[in-house]
């Protein structure tokens, strides 16, 4: 079964609308990287059982995106950040060759900062 990856981000951000079974097989599967054979062992079922759970689960993750859209806004608020800063870079490089303002230094200082609280 290959893992898909955009699962552990929705795993953080919609994880606890799960099951505890659920969270605990995808928690096994993808955090802990083990076997569908490994989980299976451990929890006393069959591996098409855990393939099983873990597969719902994962619907479940893509359905709640679907609806509620949070990794996507995640996405875009972290290509929105990234972009800023590219700005602020070329803003700050201009005002070190040609304007030498105190001002845009200082708020190019603030704006580096607060993007890099909102990550």
């Amino acid at each position: 079964m290959a893992k898909n990856l955009d699962v552990i981000l929705l795993f953080d951000i919609y994880g606890e609308m799960l099951t505890q079974k659920q969270q605990d097989f995808i928690s096994y599967y993808y955090n802990d990287d083990l076997s569908l054979a490994e989980i299976a062992e451990n929890e006393g079922i069959t591996r098409q059982g855990v393939r099983d759970a873990i597969k719902r689960a994962e619907a479940q993750l893509i359905d709640f995106e679907k609806h509620l859209g949070l990794m996507e806004r995640f996405k875009n608020i972290n290509s929105g950040l990234d972009e800023i800063r590219e700005l602020v870079s070329l803003i700050d490089e201009v005002n070190k060759n040609s304007l030498l303002s105190r001002e845009i230094n200082d708020a190019t200082a603030r704006i580096s900062a607060l993007t890099q609280m909102l990550r």
